[in-house]
Protein backbone atom coordinates (compact mmCIF):
# COMPACT_ATOMS: atom_id res chain seq x y z
CA UNK A 1 0.00 0.00 0.00
CA UNK A 2 1.45 3.33 -1.10
CA UNK A 3 0.52 6.85 -0.11
CA UNK A 4 0.22 7.74 -3.81
CA UNK A 5 0.27 5.65 -6.96
CA UNK A 6 0.51 7.22 -10.42
CA UNK A 7 -0.40 4.73 -13.10
CA UNK A 8 -0.22 4.60 -16.89
CA UNK A 9 1.68 7.79 -17.64
CA UNK A 10 4.49 8.61 -20.04
CA UNK A 11 7.38 8.90 -17.61
CA UNK A 12 10.04 11.48 -18.54
CA UNK A 13 12.63 10.93 -15.85
CA UNK A 14 14.62 14.18 -16.24
CA UNK A 15 17.69 12.65 -17.91
CA UNK A 16 16.63 13.56 -21.44
CA UNK A 17 15.91 9.94 -22.27
CA UNK A 18 12.70 9.41 -24.26
CA UNK A 19 9.59 8.64 -22.20
CA UNK A 20 9.01 5.18 -20.84
CA UNK A 21 6.02 3.36 -19.34
CA UNK A 22 6.59 3.13 -15.61
CA UNK A 23 4.18 3.67 -12.75
CA UNK A 24 5.25 5.61 -9.66
CA UNK A 25 4.73 4.60 -6.03
CA UNK A 26 5.22 7.26 -3.34
CA UNK A 27 5.35 6.84 0.43
CA UNK A 28 6.71 9.03 3.21
CA UNK A 29 7.34 11.90 0.81
CA UNK A 30 9.72 9.91 -1.39
CA UNK A 31 9.55 7.84 -4.55
CA UNK A 32 9.80 4.25 -3.33
CA UNK A 33 8.94 2.31 -6.47
CA UNK A 34 9.15 2.72 -10.24
CA UNK A 35 7.67 -0.21 -12.12
CA UNK A 36 4.48 -1.88 -13.27
CA UNK A 37 2.08 -1.21 -10.44
CA UNK A 38 -1.29 -2.02 -12.03
CA UNK A 39 -2.31 -4.21 -9.09
CA UNK A 40 -0.90 -1.94 -6.40
CA UNK A 41 -3.07 0.31 -4.30
CA UNK A 42 -2.56 3.74 -2.84
CA UNK A 43 -4.44 6.10 -0.57
CA UNK A 44 -4.44 8.37 -3.62
CA UNK A 45 -4.51 6.68 -7.01
CA UNK A 46 -4.00 8.80 -10.11
CA UNK A 47 -4.82 7.60 -13.60
CA UNK A 48 -2.07 9.32 -15.61
CA UNK A 49 -2.98 7.71 -18.94
CA UNK A 50 -2.13 10.11 -21.76
CA UNK A 51 -0.23 12.37 -19.34
CA UNK A 52 3.47 13.03 -18.86
CA UNK A 53 4.84 12.25 -15.40
CA UNK A 54 7.98 14.32 -14.76
CA UNK A 55 10.17 15.54 -11.91
CA UNK A 56 9.10 18.83 -10.37
CA UNK A 57 10.48 21.78 -12.30
CA UNK A 58 13.49 23.67 -10.89
CA UNK A 59 13.48 27.41 -11.59
CA UNK A 60 17.10 28.51 -11.77
CA UNK A 61 16.42 32.26 -11.70
CA UNK A 62 13.76 33.79 -9.47
CA UNK A 63 13.10 36.77 -7.23
CA UNK A 64 10.84 35.02 -4.72
CA UNK A 65 13.28 35.53 -1.83
CA UNK A 66 10.67 37.32 0.30
CA UNK A 67 7.26 36.59 -1.21
CA UNK A 68 7.84 32.84 -1.03
CA UNK A 69 6.63 33.40 2.55
CA UNK A 70 3.20 34.46 1.22
CA UNK A 71 1.72 31.22 -0.18
CA UNK A 72 -1.36 32.82 -1.74
CA UNK A 73 0.84 35.17 -3.74
CA UNK A 74 3.59 32.65 -4.42
CA UNK A 75 1.21 29.91 -5.63
CA UNK A 76 1.76 31.05 -9.24
CA UNK A 77 4.97 29.02 -9.18
CA UNK A 78 3.55 25.61 -8.23
CA UNK A 79 0.60 26.17 -10.58
CA UNK A 80 3.09 25.98 -13.46
CA UNK A 81 4.88 22.94 -12.02
CA UNK A 82 7.78 24.62 -10.20
CA UNK A 83 8.72 22.75 -7.03
CA UNK A 84 12.19 24.21 -6.35
CA UNK A 85 13.56 27.75 -6.79
CA UNK A 86 17.05 29.22 -6.59
CA UNK A 87 17.07 32.49 -4.62
CA UNK A 88 19.82 35.07 -4.11
CA UNK A 89 20.13 36.09 -7.74
CA UNK A 90 22.00 38.91 -9.52
CA UNK A 91 24.21 39.59 -6.52
CA UNK A 92 21.40 41.62 -4.91
CA UNK A 93 19.46 39.75 -2.26
CA UNK A 94 18.46 39.66 1.37
CA UNK A 95 21.36 38.03 3.28
CA UNK A 96 23.92 38.50 4.66
CA UNK A 97 23.16 41.97 6.05
CA UNK A 98 24.05 44.01 9.12
CA UNK A 99 22.16 46.54 11.16
CA UNK A 100 23.64 49.21 8.90
CA UNK A 101 23.16 47.57 5.51
CA UNK A 102 19.75 45.98 6.12
CA UNK A 103 17.72 49.22 5.68
CA UNK A 104 19.73 50.03 2.56
CA UNK A 105 18.89 46.68 0.99
CA UNK A 106 15.27 46.79 2.13
CA UNK A 107 14.89 50.01 0.18
CA UNK A 108 17.03 48.90 -2.75
CA UNK A 109 15.13 45.62 -3.21
CA UNK A 110 11.58 46.76 -2.49
CA UNK A 111 10.64 46.97 -6.15
CA UNK A 112 12.33 43.69 -7.04
CA UNK A 113 11.59 41.37 -4.13
CA UNK A 114 8.58 42.99 -2.50
CA UNK A 115 8.04 44.10 1.09
CA UNK A 116 7.27 41.79 4.03
CA UNK A 117 8.20 44.26 6.76
CA UNK A 118 11.33 44.01 8.86
CA UNK A 119 13.80 41.22 8.14
CA UNK A 120 14.46 39.24 11.35
CA UNK A 121 17.81 37.92 10.13
CA UNK A 122 21.36 38.96 9.34
CA UNK A 123 23.33 35.91 8.19
CA UNK A 124 22.56 33.42 5.45
CA UNK A 125 21.94 30.82 8.16
CA UNK A 126 19.43 33.06 9.96
CA UNK A 127 17.62 33.76 6.68
CA UNK A 128 17.35 30.05 5.89
CA UNK A 129 16.15 29.36 9.43
CA UNK A 130 13.51 32.07 8.98
CA UNK A 131 12.29 30.35 5.82
CA UNK A 132 12.07 27.08 7.72
CA UNK A 133 9.62 28.67 10.14
CA UNK A 134 7.29 29.80 7.34
CA UNK A 135 4.89 27.95 5.09
CA UNK A 136 6.52 27.36 1.71
CA UNK A 137 4.74 26.11 -1.40
CA UNK A 138 7.99 24.79 -2.84
CA UNK A 139 11.61 24.11 -1.98
CA UNK A 140 14.07 26.97 -1.55
CA UNK A 141 17.79 27.05 -2.37
CA UNK A 142 20.06 30.08 -1.96
CA UNK A 143 23.13 31.73 -3.48
CA UNK A 144 25.47 34.11 -1.62
CA UNK A 145 24.83 37.50 -3.26
CA UNK A 146 28.00 39.40 -4.16
CA UNK A 147 26.36 42.81 -3.62
CA UNK A 148 25.22 42.00 -0.09
CA UNK A 149 28.71 40.80 0.82
CA UNK A 150 30.32 43.86 -0.75
CA UNK A 151 28.13 46.32 1.16
CA UNK A 152 28.94 44.62 4.45
CA UNK A 153 32.61 45.40 3.83
CA UNK A 154 32.58 48.68 1.87
CA UNK A 155 29.01 49.95 1.59
CA UNK A 156 27.86 51.14 -1.83
CA UNK A 157 31.22 52.72 -2.59
CA UNK A 158 31.72 53.08 -6.33
CA UNK A 159 35.33 51.89 -6.43
CA UNK A 160 37.47 48.78 -6.56
CA UNK A 161 38.10 46.86 -3.35
CA UNK A 162 41.39 46.97 -1.49
CA UNK A 163 43.24 43.74 -0.72
CA UNK A 164 42.03 43.80 2.88
CA UNK A 165 38.43 44.43 1.82
CA UNK A 166 38.63 41.59 -0.68
CA UNK A 167 39.94 39.23 2.00
CA UNK A 168 36.98 40.13 4.21
CA UNK A 169 34.53 39.51 1.34
CA UNK A 170 36.08 36.11 0.63
CA UNK A 171 35.60 35.09 4.27
CA UNK A 172 31.93 36.12 4.08
CA UNK A 173 31.41 34.07 0.91
CA UNK A 174 32.96 31.02 2.56
CA UNK A 175 30.79 31.54 5.63
CA UNK A 176 27.67 31.64 3.47
CA UNK A 177 28.74 28.48 1.66
CA UNK A 178 29.27 26.67 4.96
CA UNK A 179 25.81 27.80 6.05
CA UNK A 180 24.23 26.03 3.08
CA UNK A 181 24.39 28.27 0.01
CA UNK A 182 24.87 26.52 -3.33
CA UNK A 183 27.18 29.10 -4.85
CA UNK A 184 27.70 32.79 -5.38
CA UNK A 185 25.76 35.18 -7.60
CA UNK A 186 26.60 38.54 -9.04
CA UNK A 187 24.95 41.08 -11.28
CA UNK A 188 27.82 43.10 -12.64
CA UNK A 189 25.37 45.44 -14.31
CA UNK A 190 23.87 46.40 -10.94
CA UNK A 191 25.27 48.48 -8.09
CA UNK A 192 27.34 47.75 -6.11
CA UNK A 193 28.52 44.69 -8.09
CA UNK A 194 29.14 46.86 -11.16
CA UNK A 195 32.13 48.44 -9.42
CA UNK A 196 33.98 45.12 -9.06
CA UNK A 197 36.91 44.28 -11.33
CA UNK A 198 37.79 40.84 -12.63
CA UNK A 199 40.28 40.13 -9.86
CA UNK A 200 37.56 40.64 -7.27
CA UNK A 201 35.29 38.18 -9.08
CA UNK A 202 38.07 35.62 -9.34
CA UNK A 203 38.83 35.83 -5.63
CA UNK A 204 35.19 35.46 -4.59
CA UNK A 205 34.61 32.59 -7.01
CA UNK A 206 37.73 30.83 -5.75
CA UNK A 207 36.17 30.94 -2.28
CA UNK A 208 32.91 29.47 -3.58
CA UNK A 209 34.75 26.82 -5.59
CA UNK A 210 36.35 25.49 -2.39
CA UNK A 211 32.87 24.20 -1.55
CA UNK A 212 32.01 23.09 -5.10
CA UNK A 213 29.74 26.08 -5.46
CA UNK A 214 28.56 27.50 -8.78
CA UNK A 215 28.94 31.06 -10.09
CA UNK A 216 25.59 32.41 -11.29
CA UNK A 217 26.11 35.67 -13.11
CA UNK A 218 24.16 38.46 -14.75
CA UNK A 219 26.99 39.50 -17.06
CA UNK A 220 28.25 43.08 -17.25
CA UNK A 221 26.65 43.79 -20.61
CA UNK A 222 23.92 41.92 -22.52
CA UNK A 223 23.90 44.10 -25.62
CA UNK A 224 26.63 45.88 -27.59
CA UNK A 225 29.46 44.56 -25.39
CA UNK A 226 27.98 41.15 -24.66
CA UNK A 227 30.86 39.22 -26.24
CA UNK A 228 33.40 41.04 -24.11
CA UNK A 229 31.20 40.48 -21.05
CA UNK A 230 31.11 36.73 -21.72
CA UNK A 231 34.89 36.69 -22.13
CA UNK A 232 35.18 38.27 -18.69
CA UNK A 233 33.13 35.67 -16.80
CA UNK A 234 34.55 32.73 -18.75
CA UNK A 235 38.02 33.90 -17.71
CA UNK A 236 36.81 34.22 -14.12
CA UNK A 237 35.74 30.57 -14.26
CA UNK A 238 39.01 29.59 -15.93
CA UNK A 239 41.11 31.26 -13.23
CA UNK A 240 39.01 30.28 -10.21
CA UNK A 241 37.90 26.77 -11.16
CA UNK A 242 34.26 27.59 -10.44
CA UNK A 243 31.33 26.23 -12.43
CA UNK A 244 29.87 29.06 -14.52
CA UNK A 245 26.16 29.62 -15.09
CA UNK A 246 25.05 32.66 -17.12
CA UNK A 247 21.70 34.12 -16.09
CA UNK A 248 18.89 35.00 -18.52
CA UNK A 249 21.13 34.64 -21.58
CA UNK A 250 20.36 37.08 -24.39
CA UNK A 251 21.80 39.63 -26.78
CA UNK A 252 19.61 42.69 -26.38
CA UNK A 253 18.66 45.16 -29.11
CA UNK A 254 18.01 44.64 -32.82
CA UNK A 255 21.36 46.25 -33.73
CA UNK A 256 23.16 43.50 -31.79
CA UNK A 257 21.49 40.38 -33.20
CA UNK A 258 24.63 39.39 -35.09
CA UNK A 259 26.35 38.74 -31.76
CA UNK A 260 24.07 35.85 -30.73
CA UNK A 261 25.81 33.06 -32.65
CA UNK A 262 29.32 34.19 -31.60
CA UNK A 263 28.10 34.33 -27.98
CA UNK A 264 26.91 30.73 -28.11
CA UNK A 265 30.16 29.75 -29.80
CA UNK A 266 32.09 31.21 -26.86
CA UNK A 267 30.15 28.99 -24.46
CA UNK A 268 30.81 25.93 -26.62
CA UNK A 269 34.52 26.78 -26.75
CA UNK A 270 34.61 27.11 -22.96
CA UNK A 271 33.12 23.64 -22.63
CA UNK A 272 35.65 22.23 -25.06
CA UNK A 273 38.37 23.80 -22.92
CA UNK A 274 37.00 22.00 -19.85
CA UNK A 275 35.10 24.84 -18.20
CA UNK A 276 31.72 23.68 -16.93
CA UNK A 277 29.36 26.33 -18.24
CA UNK A 278 25.57 26.46 -18.65
CA UNK A 279 23.01 29.23 -19.08
CA UNK A 280 19.35 29.83 -18.37
CA UNK A 281 16.83 31.60 -20.56
CA UNK A 282 13.19 32.62 -20.35
CA UNK A 283 10.92 32.02 -23.39
CA UNK A 284 10.00 35.65 -24.12
CA UNK A 285 11.32 38.51 -26.23
CA UNK A 286 11.10 40.95 -23.33
CA UNK A 287 12.88 41.16 -19.99
CA UNK A 288 12.05 42.72 -16.66
CA UNK A 289 14.09 44.34 -13.91
CA UNK A 290 14.23 47.29 -11.54
CA UNK A 291 13.47 50.54 -13.36
CA UNK A 292 16.53 52.39 -12.09
CA UNK A 293 18.70 49.95 -14.07
CA UNK A 294 18.33 52.31 -17.05
CA UNK A 295 20.55 54.85 -15.29
CA UNK A 296 24.31 55.04 -15.98
CA UNK A 297 26.36 53.23 -13.30
CA UNK A 298 27.85 56.42 -11.85
CA UNK A 299 24.40 57.58 -10.75
CA UNK A 300 24.17 54.63 -8.33
CA UNK A 301 27.38 55.35 -6.44
CA UNK A 302 26.48 55.44 -2.74
CA UNK A 303 23.18 53.57 -3.00
CA UNK A 304 19.53 54.47 -3.44
CA UNK A 305 19.54 57.60 -1.26
CA UNK A 306 22.43 59.16 -3.17
CA UNK A 307 20.84 58.18 -6.47
CA UNK A 308 17.61 59.94 -5.54
CA UNK A 309 19.51 63.02 -4.42
CA UNK A 310 21.34 63.19 -7.74
CA UNK A 311 18.10 62.90 -9.74
CA UNK A 312 16.93 66.21 -8.23
CA UNK A 313 19.95 68.05 -9.66
CA UNK A 314 19.22 69.60 -13.12
CA UNK A 315 22.90 69.36 -14.05
CA UNK A 316 22.94 65.65 -13.27
CA UNK A 317 19.83 65.17 -15.36
CA UNK A 318 21.51 66.78 -18.35
CA UNK A 319 24.48 64.45 -17.98
CA UNK A 320 22.13 61.44 -17.74
CA UNK A 321 20.37 62.55 -20.93
CA UNK A 322 23.70 62.83 -22.73
CA UNK A 323 24.90 59.43 -21.52
CA UNK A 324 21.67 57.64 -22.44
CA UNK A 325 22.00 58.95 -25.99
CA UNK A 326 25.72 58.51 -26.55
CA UNK A 327 27.44 56.27 -23.98
CA UNK A 328 28.01 52.69 -25.15
CA UNK A 329 30.37 51.77 -22.32
CA UNK A 330 27.57 50.28 -20.16
CA UNK A 331 24.50 48.18 -20.87
CA UNK A 332 22.49 51.20 -22.02
CA UNK A 333 18.90 49.99 -22.11
CA UNK A 334 17.58 53.25 -23.54
CA UNK A 335 20.16 53.48 -26.33
CA UNK A 336 19.67 49.82 -27.28
CA UNK A 337 15.89 49.59 -27.12
CA UNK A 338 14.33 53.07 -26.96
CA UNK A 339 11.96 54.61 -24.41
CA UNK A 340 8.96 53.18 -26.24
CA UNK A 341 10.09 49.66 -25.36
CA UNK A 342 10.48 50.36 -21.64
CA UNK A 343 7.14 49.65 -19.95
CA UNK A 344 6.36 50.24 -16.28
CA UNK A 345 5.48 46.94 -14.58
CA UNK A 346 4.97 48.02 -10.98
CA UNK A 347 5.07 51.07 -8.74
CA UNK A 348 4.98 51.39 -4.96
CA UNK A 349 2.22 53.98 -4.46
CA UNK A 350 -1.41 54.17 -5.45
CA UNK A 351 -1.06 57.62 -7.00
CA UNK A 352 0.94 56.20 -9.92
CA UNK A 353 -0.87 52.87 -10.23
CA UNK A 354 -2.40 54.01 -13.53
CA UNK A 355 1.09 54.09 -15.06
CA UNK A 356 1.53 50.33 -14.80
CA UNK A 357 1.44 48.90 -18.32
CA UNK A 358 2.43 52.19 -19.99
CA UNK A 359 5.71 52.89 -21.75
CA UNK A 360 7.99 55.70 -20.64
CA UNK A 361 7.28 57.38 -23.99
CA UNK A 362 3.53 57.33 -23.25
CA UNK A 363 4.05 58.67 -19.73
CA UNK A 364 6.29 61.47 -21.04
CA UNK A 365 3.67 62.47 -23.61
CA UNK A 366 0.92 62.51 -20.95
CA UNK A 367 3.04 64.66 -18.65
CA UNK A 368 4.38 66.91 -21.39
CA UNK A 369 8.04 66.35 -20.53
CA UNK A 370 11.05 64.62 -22.06
CA UNK A 371 11.21 60.84 -21.47
CA UNK A 372 14.35 61.09 -19.31
CA UNK A 373 12.64 63.63 -17.07
CA UNK A 374 9.51 61.48 -16.87
CA UNK A 375 11.64 58.49 -15.87
CA UNK A 376 13.65 60.40 -13.26
CA UNK A 377 10.52 62.06 -11.84
CA UNK A 378 8.85 58.66 -11.46
CA UNK A 379 11.84 57.25 -9.60
CA UNK A 380 11.71 60.21 -7.22
CA UNK A 381 7.96 59.92 -6.70
CA UNK A 382 8.25 56.21 -5.94
CA UNK A 383 11.52 56.47 -3.99
CA UNK A 384 13.08 54.03 -6.46
CA UNK A 385 10.42 51.32 -6.00
CA UNK A 386 9.57 50.76 -9.67
CA UNK A 387 10.05 47.79 -12.00
CA UNK A 388 9.88 47.68 -15.79
CA UNK A 389 9.46 45.38 -18.77
CA UNK A 390 11.98 45.79 -21.61
CA UNK A 391 11.00 44.63 -25.09
CA UNK A 392 14.38 43.74 -26.55
CA UNK A 393 14.39 40.80 -28.97
CA UNK A 394 13.04 38.51 -31.71
CA UNK A 395 11.48 35.09 -31.27
CA UNK A 396 13.84 33.57 -33.84
CA UNK A 397 16.74 34.37 -31.52
CA UNK A 398 14.90 33.00 -28.50
CA UNK A 399 14.41 29.74 -30.37
CA UNK A 400 18.06 29.60 -31.36
CA UNK A 401 19.23 29.87 -27.78
CA UNK A 402 16.55 27.56 -26.47
CA UNK A 403 17.65 24.68 -28.70
CA UNK A 404 21.22 24.82 -27.41
CA UNK A 405 22.14 21.81 -25.22
CA UNK A 406 23.61 24.04 -22.49
CA UNK A 407 20.33 25.94 -22.05
CA UNK A 408 18.24 25.57 -18.88
CA UNK A 409 14.88 27.18 -18.19
CA UNK A 410 14.67 30.07 -15.73
CA UNK A 411 11.77 32.48 -15.36
CA UNK A 412 13.39 35.54 -13.77
CA UNK A 413 9.86 36.25 -12.59
CA UNK A 414 9.22 39.42 -10.59
CA UNK A 415 6.05 39.87 -8.51
CA UNK A 416 3.95 43.01 -8.16
CA UNK A 417 1.81 45.40 -10.19
CA UNK A 418 1.42 44.33 -13.79
CA UNK A 419 4.32 41.88 -13.95
CA UNK A 420 6.04 40.25 -16.88
CA UNK A 421 3.99 37.18 -17.92
CA UNK A 422 7.06 35.00 -17.40
CA UNK A 423 6.17 35.05 -13.68
CA UNK A 424 3.18 32.78 -14.33
CA UNK A 425 3.80 31.30 -17.77
CA UNK A 426 7.43 30.33 -18.31
CA UNK A 427 7.37 26.56 -17.87
CA UNK A 428 4.06 25.73 -19.59
CA UNK A 429 5.11 28.08 -22.41
CA UNK A 430 8.26 26.06 -23.03
CA UNK A 431 6.27 22.83 -22.98
CA UNK A 432 3.32 24.03 -25.05
CA UNK A 433 4.45 26.73 -27.44
CA UNK A 434 8.03 25.67 -28.03
CA UNK A 435 8.13 21.90 -27.57
CA UNK A 436 4.69 20.99 -28.90
CA UNK A 437 3.74 23.75 -31.33
CA UNK A 438 7.11 24.87 -32.69
CA UNK A 439 8.88 21.50 -32.25
CA UNK A 440 12.02 23.11 -30.88
CA UNK A 441 12.81 19.87 -29.04
CA UNK A 442 10.92 16.75 -27.87
CA UNK A 443 9.02 16.87 -24.61
CA UNK A 444 11.58 14.77 -22.74
CA UNK A 445 14.32 17.23 -23.68
CA UNK A 446 12.14 20.11 -22.45
CA UNK A 447 11.73 18.24 -19.17
CA UNK A 448 15.51 17.70 -18.88
CA UNK A 449 16.12 21.45 -19.24
CA UNK A 450 13.71 22.04 -16.33
CA UNK A 451 14.75 19.21 -14.01
CA UNK A 452 17.82 17.03 -14.43
CA UNK A 453 20.02 19.77 -15.89
CA UNK A 454 19.41 22.34 -13.12
CA UNK A 455 19.74 19.59 -10.51
CA UNK A 456 23.18 18.86 -11.96
CA UNK A 457 24.08 22.56 -11.78
CA UNK A 458 23.19 22.64 -8.08
CA UNK A 459 24.60 19.17 -7.35
CA UNK A 460 21.25 18.07 -5.94
CA UNK A 461 21.54 14.43 -4.96
CA UNK A 462 17.91 13.48 -4.44
CA UNK A 463 15.85 15.82 -6.64
CA UNK A 464 15.52 16.63 -10.31
CA UNK A 465 15.10 13.04 -11.52
CA UNK A 466 12.47 10.36 -11.04
CA UNK A 467 14.46 7.77 -9.11
CA UNK A 468 13.65 5.42 -6.27
CA UNK A 469 14.71 7.06 -3.01
CA UNK A 470 14.42 10.60 -4.39
CA UNK A 471 12.07 13.15 -2.87
CA UNK A 472 8.66 13.02 -4.51
CA UNK A 473 8.66 16.35 -6.36
CA UNK A 474 6.50 15.33 -9.31
CA UNK A 475 4.49 17.07 -12.03
CA UNK A 476 1.75 15.45 -14.12
CA UNK A 477 0.76 17.41 -17.22
CA UNK A 478 -1.14 16.88 -20.45
CA UNK A 479 1.35 17.19 -23.32
CA UNK A 480 -1.49 17.94 -25.76
CA UNK A 481 -2.96 20.91 -23.87
CA UNK A 482 -0.29 22.34 -21.57
CA UNK A 483 0.19 26.03 -22.36
CA UNK A 484 0.66 29.43 -20.78
CA UNK A 485 -2.25 31.89 -20.92
CA UNK A 486 -0.62 34.96 -19.38
CA UNK A 487 0.01 37.98 -21.58
CA UNK A 488 1.53 41.42 -21.11
CA UNK A 489 -2.01 42.79 -20.82
CA UNK A 490 -3.22 40.01 -18.45
CA UNK A 491 -0.06 38.63 -16.85
CA UNK A 492 -1.65 36.74 -13.96
CA UNK A 493 -3.75 34.27 -15.96
CA UNK A 494 -3.06 30.72 -14.82
CA UNK A 495 -1.72 28.15 -17.29
CA UNK A 496 -3.63 25.12 -18.49
CA UNK A 497 -2.66 21.47 -18.70
CA UNK A 498 -0.77 21.17 -15.38
CA UNK A 499 -2.95 18.62 -13.57
CA UNK A 500 -0.96 17.62 -10.48
CA UNK A 501 2.09 19.01 -8.69
CA UNK A 502 3.55 17.18 -5.71
CA UNK A 503 6.12 18.75 -3.40
CA UNK A 504 7.82 16.27 -1.09
CA UNK A 505 4.94 13.89 -1.63
CA UNK A 506 2.12 16.35 -0.90
CA UNK A 507 -0.24 17.66 -3.57
CA UNK A 508 0.25 21.41 -3.99
CA UNK A 509 -1.88 21.27 -7.16
CA UNK A 510 -4.64 18.71 -7.76
CA UNK A 511 -6.89 18.60 -10.80
CA UNK A 512 -5.31 21.86 -11.92
CA UNK A 513 -6.19 23.78 -8.76
CA UNK A 514 -4.00 25.05 -5.94
CA UNK A 515 -4.65 23.02 -2.79
CA UNK A 516 -3.01 25.24 -0.18
CA UNK A 517 -0.57 22.53 0.86
CA UNK A 518 2.77 24.00 1.91
CA UNK A 519 5.26 21.14 2.04
CA UNK A 520 8.29 23.01 0.71
CA UNK A 521 11.67 22.53 2.37
CA UNK A 522 14.77 24.70 2.67
CA UNK A 523 17.57 22.99 0.76
CA UNK A 524 21.19 23.33 1.86
CA UNK A 525 24.35 22.42 0.03
CA UNK A 526 25.54 19.10 1.34
CA UNK A 527 29.11 18.40 2.37
CA UNK A 528 30.80 15.38 0.83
Amino acid sequence: MYDIVMKGGFLCDGTGNPWTRLDVGISGGRIVKLGRLEESRGELEIDAAGMVVAPGFIDTHVHSDLLCTRPQIHKVKVLQGVTTELFGQDGISVAPVSGQTKPLWQKQLKGLNGDIGDWPWHSVEEYLQFLETTRLNGNAAYLVPHGAVRTLVMGFAGREATRDELDQMCLLVEEGMRQGAFGISTGIQYPPCVYANKDELVALCTSAAKYDGCFVVHIRNESNLSLEALDEVIDVARRSGVRLHVSHFKVSGSINRDKLQPALAKLDAAREEGIEVTFDQYPYTAGSTVFHAFLPPWVHDGGTERMLERLQDPGVREQIKHDLLHDASFDNTVRNNGWGNLVIASVSTEKNRSLEGKSVMQIAAERGVEPTDAACDLLLEEQGGVTMIIHWGEEEDIMHGMKHPLQLVGSDGVFGGKPHPRLTGTFPRVLGRYSREKRAFPIWEAVRKMTGAPAQLLRLRDRGLLREGYWADVVIFDPHTVLDRSTYEQPLLEPVGIHYVFVNGQAAVANGAYTGATAGQVLRRKED
